[in-house]
């Protein structure tokens, strides 16, 4: 016997990351109780996504329409620097800063070993593509042991291609305090201490 339908939506919101078992029930319960159109609203704003929204064919990031996204359409932007991030979400965060003007790559994950993620399922072949012009590539990946772990095998590569290659800085956060920073964050902070 299977799920009832109020059961199958739960199960199908706790596949979203962030979404626990609690948090998709009480979802469901709005949905269900919801007067207004809001399920077809949603059903409708899907189909859109899944007809309408794919990869950009320059940086991976995510676009609708025929043709490269916004940021590889901007004639404005740098086409010397390469800013390598992990997902398309992280685009929007850079951007949000106001300081970086070049292009971006996004890799779509990270590698990890344990988790059998190797070179082959990232877009690392399709970013050695595109070095023609490119100056310095910037790492914004996670510092953790699978970001770490890929801005080392790609640095390595890079490097013997004469390419200067740049990390994020990592450290302790504006308005943070000494007392609460982890000893991981404080070194890192320490590392890449800059001159007054």
């Amino acid at each position: 016997m299977g799920l009832s339908s109020l059961d199958q939506l739960i199960h199908e919101l706790t596949r979203l990351p962030g979404i626990g078992p609690r948090t998709a029930q009480r979802l469901a319960y709005y949905i269900l109780r919801s007067k207004d159109h809001l399920v077809d609203d949603l059903c409708e704003a899907l189909q859109q996504l899944k007809e309408q929204v794919r990869e950009c064919p320059e940086c991976f990031s995510y676009t609708e329409g025929e043709g490269p996204c916004m940021y590889c359409r901007d004639p404005l932007r740098s086409n010397f620097e390469l800013c390598v991030v992990e997902m398309p979400s992280d685009i929007e965060k850079i951007e949000s800063s106001g300081v970086f003007k070049g292009r971006y790559h996004v890799l779509h994950g990270v590698l990890s070993p344990l988790e059998g993620v190797t070179p082959k399922d990232l877009k690392i072949d399709e970013l050695l593509s595109r070095l023609d012009g490119i100056k310095e590539v910037i790492f914004a990946l996670d510092a953790d042991l699978e970001g770490d772990t890929t801005v080392l095998y790609l640095s390595k590569i890079l490097v013997q291609k004469g390419i200067k290659v740049t990390r994020i800085a990592h450290g302790v956060p504006i308005g943070g305090h000494i007392d609460y920073i982890d000893k991981r964050t404080l070194g890192r902070a320490i590392e890449n201490r800059v001159q007054v």
